[in-house]
């Protein structure tokens, strides 16, 4: 049983986030933490300055609404935020900030460009310093 559990959800793949909580709350201790975390990947400058203005703070916003929507349809077991950045690299240092000893992430099936270039839950086994449990 872990104390404090992160849960990186791809909004994209809400069922997969889903199931994701049900296994986090079959691990959690009595009395611990999950955090669900969203990672809205950052955008290149060049990219950026094409968009509509706002249109990060707008994506963090629903996000945030699609998270809180999630907890509360799992009866309010975690906490949720979200930030921007790469994604990986997003979630290992939220990891580390909340003590995590579990990230449970779900994972795609890879395809023939993830096997050179690996993908975001590959990198989070790798690199993470707790334990990491992937759902396919």
């Amino acid at each position: 049983m872990y104390k404090n559990i992160l849960v990186p959800i791809d909004l994209a793949h809400v069922r997969e986030g889903k199931n994701t909580l049900e296994i986090a709350r079959a691990n959690l201790e009595e009395g611990g933490n999950v955090t669900l975390l969203n990672v809205i990947e950052d955008i290149p400058k060049w990219a950026a300055a094409q968009l509509p203005k706002g249109t990060i703070e707008r994506s963090m916003k629903h996000a945030l609404k699609q998270l809180k929507a999630i907890c509360e349809k799992c009866g309010g077991m975690a906490d949720f935020e979200v930030r921007t950045g790469h994604t990986y690299k997003v979630i290992l240092d939220v990891a580390q900030e909340k003590n995590a000893e579990l990230i449970i992430i779900a994972s795609h099936r890879p395809g023939f460009r993830e096997y050179y270039l690996g993908s975001t839950a590959a990198k989070v086994v790798r690199h993470a310093a707790c334990s990491v449990h992937v759902i396919r």
